[in-house]
């Protein structure tokens, strides 16, 4: 939405005021009024906005001028930054070039302000437009009642529509609906209870409260019932008004008449003197948005004895964990339909409970499909094919391609979009902008998770706060989305840090439809491509078709001389990104972000990049680069480097000219194919503690010896730090340098190694400690993963308490040495990974020990004969992984004991351990008993041909 782009761009400007002001001269007064009366006119666009699809086409094209207006005043300013700020240099020549530079650009400052000037007079033209709609559209320039009445329309519809559904159209309600009811009815619950309902919109929340409200069994439990709507924009008052009508009514009583004219405090007394009064009572609070209305009206609600019930329907975790934090609270979240529960939907509403005729089987699956399990949007789908010929497949194929059409229009789906659309409407911009960059990737992309965060950063859409590392930021817009259930978290790389994630199928179609209408993103996949006739911001290119030619011609006629962004996505045709890529470096002077992962490049870095003076995002991950020129110190505002999965083993001194440098990344793995024998690092300039702006360094080859271990203690900023090719003697270096790394989270150690035979690391040493009451190390230290030989567990791990994830790799301790006694009683331990760690030959997991681990990988551990799994120990395991242990012949005694654990992996184990598994599921036998309750086992092996081959141990558990 343009109020979006607008406060983006309004942000950046003051950015620019402050950093950059004083190169304006004369022209800072005139910037000024350009922000300003942008200023002025965001609290008028954003109502708007919302009036957008009704309005005349005079009003929406004066919101798309402000739009352009915004971005043009980016585009000026970053052009006269590019000229004007790069000749900083000191001493007699940089004197002399300054001379020479001026005389040079004066011709250019004047056009610059003249461009200003220019800007100026159509943002007044703007302005004056705002001012003539005020009044014509009646919308005001301050307050937000015509918003709300959108709002509260859109909510209205969407409420209603929950609450009218037909029973006959309810399905896979019966088990969630039994479920809920249990916990409204626990006999030994007498306090209150809060019982809340939390998923994201059109999952059918209300459906089911309702459902559950009004089951007789629930109304003759509770003599006093209401049902109060909250939505995104009620009035407090009104609200509480409603609740006291509702109330009198059911007990029978009259409603005191002065209620219209009491204050909020004295309308909550009259709600809490009522139901002190009335005994048990149940009370739905349906589609809350926000933690402050619980926080309020909580204080309504008595605590009484009597088992009193409250529900809440929320999309927000932050609102349901809120509400049941101080009372015995239960969350319930709400999933999506099965794909048995969705196709019976479906079919009931197009075929009335037929079936689905065989020729119209492979579209109506892959429609459905779309709708990934949400009610409302079945039903809307169904709704609109009802209305199609059966015999004519071709008009279901017309609706499957044009799905993301429909939900743009005003047709049977914009039910659908409407609710889908309440979420984003509530964001704050900086959340809006964030979400609609997720456009830039395919259907059904696995998106990174730490990818995508660090994209926002370079974007510029993450605000700086005060105290905060930006990283920590924009991970918290990442959890406020999840938290808004509207990005999905579907892998985790390790407790608390989200891997992976996706976009609901038709949220996603809302979004692309979104960043369309404000020219966000330019997606180009290979196929021919119709340009937008506005100026291309961000270019992102996706996996291409072999048609080069005709693309070719068509990008000869773009104009990338406004580009802020390339960003390839998945595995790109080389020759069309390698095309792209010349026609962006040839005419991209403004250039931020340059993201080529993956792709096929030249060995060397190609030297246009080294032109881009705005440039802060550079990622040439998993790229053919091999060498790094030192045309690199000319990157002066580079803030990200990532050279991951490359060939480039040394960085030239020039590296250290970049003093914004935050997040640097050179590494690749000695195997290819996994992790087990650790990553090549770089060579680093004996200068490197001078990047003081570092805050992620990995991976550095620390072979040269003690000096550049050194140089690490005075990067202070470090949250991340790998490090390779440690050796013995610099150990105790290395510990004084992480001494003074009190922010690190991260940090990855390998020693020198051949293959599997790596050296001692040798971290015993204490340094002194900081001051008398802090530990010599990081006490913010999540993750700690070591690889090569140890004598010992350094006794400074067992002071890590923040730690949620280890892994040992060769460690190679010896039996005495078990490294289980030292990690068992960790707080917040999630998740233990060892390869080759150690050489006993058994490992017991003691009662009340590992309360906190939920993931445990053991590998390579050739002399493990035995395991042990005590009652009380690991009770929160849910995965356990046991690879290429060949002495192990039986299952870890008291693996019955793991009743939380939902999946057994045994790969590459002994052949006598693989066969009685896979020979012996006879349900009377003990080893079935013992382990009868895990969801899924997988067995993997290779055969004598060295196939690899995998078996679900229980087929009826899992279907393949």
């Amino acid at each position: 939405m343009a109020e979006t782009v607008l406060s983006f761009v309004l942000d950046q400007l003051s950015t620019f005021l402050r950093e950059e002001g004083r190169l304006l001269g004369g022209l800072r007064q005139e910037v000024q009024f350009i922000r300003d009366e942008l200023g002025h006119m965001r609290a008028f666009l954003r109502e708007a906005e919302a009036k957008e699809e009704d309005a005349q086409p005079r009003l929406q094209e004066w919101i798309k001028q402000v739009r352009d207006a915004a971005y043009d005043t980016e585009d000026i300013l970053d052009e006269f930054v590019a000229r004007f700020a790069r000749h900083r240099t000191t001493g007699f020549y940089g004197s002399v070039q300054r001379i020479f530079s001026s005389i040079k650009n004066l011709r250019a400052r004047h056009r610059v302000a003249s461009e200003i000037q220019s800007l100026k007079s159509r943002i007044k033209s703007i302005s004056e437009g705002h001012q003539r709609y005020q009044s014509e559209y009646g919308i005001s320039a301050q307050g937000s009642s015509s918003l709300s009445a959108v709002n509260n329309t859109t909510w209205r519809y969407s409420r209603d529509d929950a609450l009218l559904v037909e029973e006959a159209k309810l399905v896979g309600v019966d088990h969630p609906k039994k479920h809920l009811i249990s916990q409204l009815l626990k006999r030994d619950d007498y306090q209150l209870k809060v019982v809340s309902v939390v998923g994201m919109g059109g999952l059918g929340k209300t459906t089911l409260v309702k459902k559950v409200h009004e089951d007789p069994e629930v109304r003759r439990h509770f003599p006093v019932r209401a049902w109060v709507t909250v939505s995104q924009t009620c009035d407090f008052q009104d609200l509480l008004k409603d609740l006291i009508q509702q109330l009198h009514k059911e007990g029978k009583k009259p409603v005191p008449q002065s209620i219209e004219s009491m204050t909020t405090t004295e309308l909550k007394k009259i709600v809490k003197d009522f139901l002190q009064q009335a005994g048990r009572y149940a009370i739905v609070f349906d589609d809350v948005w926000d933690v402050e209305f619980w926080n309020t009206i909580k204080f309504a609600l008595p605590e009484s004895s009597h088992g009193n019930r409250i529900m809440l329907t929320t999309r927000k975790a932050d609102v349901a964990s809120a509400s049941c934090t101080e009372s015995l609270g239960y969350i319930y979240r709400m999933e999506p339909l099965s794909l048995e529960d969705s196709w019976t939907l479906f079919c009931n509403k197009i075929f009335k409970g037929n079936s689905c005729p065989g020729h119209l089987m492979d579209v109506a699956k892959s429609i459905l499909d779309k709708c990934e399990g949400l009610p409302l949007a079945i039903l809307a789908i169904s709704g609109l094919l009802a209305l199609k010929d059966v015999n004519r497949i071709e008009e279901w194929e017309m609706v499957r391609r044009s799905l993301g059409v429909e939900l743009e229009g005003t047709g049977k789906l914009d039910r659908v979009k409407r609710i889908l659309s309440l979420s984003y409407s509530d964001l704050p911009w900086h959340l809006k902008i964030c979400l609609l960059y997720t456009s830039i990737y395919p259907e059904d992309y696995k998106i990174g998770c730490l990818r995508l965060v660090n994209l926002w950063i370079a974007e510029r859409f993450v605000e700086w706060r005060e105290g905060m590392s930006i990283e920590d930021i924009a991970w918290g817009y990442f959890s406020e989305l999840v938290n808004r259930s509207l990005i999905q978290v579907t892998g985790v790389f390790y407790e608390g840090m989200p891997g992976y994630c996706r976009i609901h199928d038709l949220l996603r179609e809302i979004i692309i439809s979104k960043s369309r209408e404000q020219n966000m993103v330019t997606i180009t996949t290979g196929q021919p491509t119709r340009w937008p006739s506005e100026k291309v911001r961000r270019l992102i290119v996706h996996t291409s078709c072999s048609n080069n030619t005709q693309h070719h011609q068509q990008t000869q006629n773009c104009c990338f001389d406004h580009l802020r962004s390339f960003v390839t996505v998945g595995s790109t045709n080389p020759l069309l990104s390698r095309m792209l890529l010349s026609k962006v470096l040839e005419s991209s002077k403004l250039l931020k972000v340059l993201d080529l992962t993956g792709q096929e490049t030249p060995e060397e870095v190609p030297n246009e990049i080294f032109n881009l003076f705005h440039l802060k995002h550079l990622d040439l991950c998993g790229t053919r680069v091999e060498r790094v020129p030192k045309a690199i110190g000319k990157l002066q505002h580079l803030e990200y480097l990532n050279l991951g999965n490359t060939g480039v083993r040394e960085l030239p001194m020039e590296i250290l000219k970049l003093q914004k440098l935050r997040v640097l990344k050179v590494h690749q793995r000695v195997d290819a194919s996994h992790d087990d024998y650790g990553h090549h690092g770089f060579k680093a300039p004996s200068n490197m503690g001078g990047l003081l702006a570092l805050e992620i360094l990995n991976c550095i080859d620390v072979s040269s010896g003690s000096a550049i271990v050194k140089e690490i203690g005075k990067l202070t900023q470090l949250r991340e730090l790998g490090i390779t090719k440690l050796r013995r003697e610099d150990g105790k270096e290395l510990c004084s340098s992480l001494a003074n790394l009190t922010s690190l989270q991260v940090l990855r150690v390998a020693s020198i190694a051949k293959g599997d035979d790596h050296e001692i690391i040798d971290l015993n040493h204490h340094p002194p400690p900081l001051s008398s009451s802090s530990s010599s190390f990081p006490q913010s230290l999540r993750m700690l993963i070591l690889c090569g030989r140890l004598e010992k567990m350094p006794q400074w791990v067992a002071h890590l308490h923040n730690l949620v994830r280890i892994d040992l790799d060769w460690s190679r301790l010896r039996g005495e040495e078990d490294p289980l006694e030292s990690l068992q009683h960790f707080p917040n331990l999630g998740e233990i990974n060892f390869c080759g760690s150690y050489q006993g030959e058994g490992l017991c997991f003691k009662a009340g020990g590992f309360l906190k681990l939920k993931q445990l990988h053991l590998k390579r551990m050739e002399g493990l004969r035995w395991m042990r799994v005590e009652e009380g120990a690991l009770p929160h395991l849910q995965k356990l992984f046991l690879q290429q242990l060949p002495s192990l012949e039986e299952l870890p005694m008291g693996i019955q004991h793991l009743i939380q654990l939902q999946r057994l992996n045994l790969y590459e184990m002994s052949s006598q351990l693989r066969e009685k598994l896979l020979e012996n599921q006879k349900e009377d036998s003990e080893d079935y008993r013992r382990i009868a309750h895990i969801p899924e086992i997988l067995i993997g092996y290779y055969t004598d041909d060295r196939k690899w081959r995998h078996r679900w141990l229980w087929a009826k558990k899992k279907k393949i």
